[in-house]
């Protein structure tokens, strides 16, 4: 374990890895499913070379730099490169297009770009309306197999393997207060927004696991999540980092080589976000189910039958789960050992306080009330510096010293949080208030529906508030009627949270982290879907769209 883990004032992950690199510098830290293998002494020689070539190319200290790379080690390299040059990553999902990329780049002020040579088109187009990219890294490439690919007059491609050659860098390490990164939140309303992340907060994603999960040296962490995003980089790629243990990271989420990926490298932990846990737990079973080490799966959020799926079906003893953003860390935690299937689990009070409070007043509700999630740390610099460029967001977010989430939650008297919905997406009916998600949950078991998300429409009767509307994405050669969507409901809801409206689509919108925009699904509204107060054994079903 890194000797600092108990000093705020050490939490730098470049020199978390120096310390590795001369404690066990042949153990194996990073391996890929795609063949890449380094270990920590490899990794931080490699770290200190990328920090010098940044150097090389005029990188201060408090620069940013844009990346746009897969999961794998030249990400790891630039990451942490900038950090120990204690300039700042910006780290860019590497499937934004257009407008979706331009705002970020724009955003963050870049002058210097690091992009895998596959993207480069996609990002070069993004980048002629912003000037202030004058340079760009290619990855995986010669500068010069790429220069048809950059329109713009000016921007100059530069091959990013010239690193190798470089000089490693000797300057001091970036303190904890320092920036280390801006992630781009997933603007699901509005542009999204630049956290700036100091190296402590990034530090205490990892810290939280370790505490949370009890890592050791023996572990090994299976990443599935991508390392553009806090989850997969700082929260288990952090935490391998500071405990001392191995990674295994596939670049890309496959359900159907999961299990055999946990067998081969020997993994004993493993998180799900989103989705991906009802993809593996939708794979046919198989003789070799129970046949690995894996000791907890840490899933968001974790359903109730998802969890029962990894314990009866897997074998794992733990299944845990947790609440956490970008700007605030991870303050809530499972515990292992105990079982709160449906809930994130219990505020890591070491160094967050949590309330949950009337989003209206900011005053706590009683235990067991809906409410707002508020958050605010106890350790300096263990949370957001802020939004980038943006103070009066960050300001607004702050209200009352508490950071406002924007998610609706519960708390029971006993210290148990459970995340019920973003509180724009709950919905109001016939007097109640009800959650997305939960009527979500209630429809993971339908037949022949592989997701569901749950939303608001307007209702046709003035001053009705909302009706319920479903979005399905049915089974390949499934095809579920307006007559087992409603029995369903009948026997799983109340009257007032049954859906009236169905649509069938074939694919729901999500941001770059998995979640469901349902922002986007509340705009097409409720045209040519099924209106089941209204339908009729013979209605047709709807196209998907």
């Amino acid at each position: 374990m890194y000797s600092g883990f108990d000093d705020p004032g050490r939490w730098v992950l470049p020199a978390v890895l120096a310390e590795q690199a001369a404690r066990t510098p042949d153990a194996r830290w990073i391996e890929t499913t795609t063949g890449e293998r380094t270990s920590f002494a490899d990794a931080n020689a490699d770290v200190e070379r990328a920090a010098g070539f940044f150097a090389s190319l005029g990188v201060a200290p408090g620069d940013h730099v844009a990346v746009m790379l897969p999961s794998g080690l030249d990400l790891m390299r630039a990451w942490l490169g900038l950090g120990r040059l204690g300039a700042v990553a910006v780290l860019l999902n590497p499937e934004l297009t257009g407008a979706f990329l331009r705002h970020p780049l724009t955003d963050c002020g870049a002058a210097l770009a690091v992009v895998d040579a596959a993207l480069l088109p996609a990002f070069a187009e993004a980048a002629q309306d912003v000037p202030t990219i004058g340079r760009v890294l290619v990855v995986g490439a010669a500068a010069s197999d790429t220069s048809g690919a950059v329109p713009r007059p000016g921007l100059q491609t530069l091959a990013w393997d010239a690193w190798r050659t470089a000089p490693p860098h000797a300057g001091p390490m970036p303190r904890a207060q320092d920036i280390a990164c801006v992630m781009y939140t997933s603007g699901t309303s509005g542009p999204a927004k630049g956290v700036l992340m100091p190296h402590a907060h990034c530090f205490l994603y990892g810290r939280g696991a370790i505490d949370s999960l009890a890592l050791t040296a023996d572990d090994v962490y299976y990443i599935v999540l991508p390392l553009f995003h806090a989850n997969g980089l700082l929260m288990q790629l952090g935490a391998t980092l500071i405990a001392g243990c191995a990674a295994v990271v596939r670049p890309r989420f496959s359900a159907s080589a999961w299990l055999d990926d946990i067998r081969r490298h020997g993994a004993t932990l493993t998180n799900c976000l989103g989705a991906l846990a009802a993809f593996v737990v939708g794979t046919p079973p198989t003789p070799h189910d129970r046949d690995h080490r894996l000791r907890v799966v840490k899933n968001g959020p974790n359903l109730p039958e998802h969890e029962a799926v990894f314990r009866e079906r897997f074998g794992v003893p733990d299944v845990t789960s947790g609440f956490g953003m970008t700007e605030v860390n991870i303050p809530v935690w499972g515990r292992l050992g105990e079982s709160t299937p449906g809930a994130a689990g219990r505020v890591y009070d070491r160094f967050f306080e949590v309330v949950i409070a009337d989003p209206e007043t900011d005053r706590p509700v009683a235990p067991g009330e809906l409410g707002e999630i508020l958050v605010r740390p106890k350790v300096p610099f263990g949370f957001m510096a802020g939004y980038h460029g943006r103070p009066q967001q960050t300001v607004e977010a702050w209200r009352n010293l508490w950071f406002h989430t924007g998610d609706a939650g519960t708390m029971t008297a006993d210290g148990v949080l459970t995340f019920v919905d973003r509180i724009k997406d709950c919905i109001r009916r016939r007097g109640e208030n009800l959650s997305a998600t939960e009527i979500e949950a209630a429809f993971a078991t339908l037949a022949g529906v592989v997701e569901v998300a749950a939303y608001a429409v307007p209702s046709d009767i003035r001053g009705g508030e909302d009706e319920v509307m479903l979005a399905m994405v049915p089974a390949p050669g499934a095809s579920p009627t307006p007559q087992d969507v409603a029995a369903h409901a009948e026997r799983s809801l109340p009257r007032f949270a049954r859906p009236r409206y169905v649509s069938l689509v074939d694919a729901l919108p999500k941001t770059a982290t998995g979640k469901v925009q349902r922002a986007v699904l509340r705009k097409r509204g409720a045209d040519g879907a099924w209106d089941l107060e209204r339908a009729t054994r013979a209605a047709p079903a709807p196209t998907a769209r």
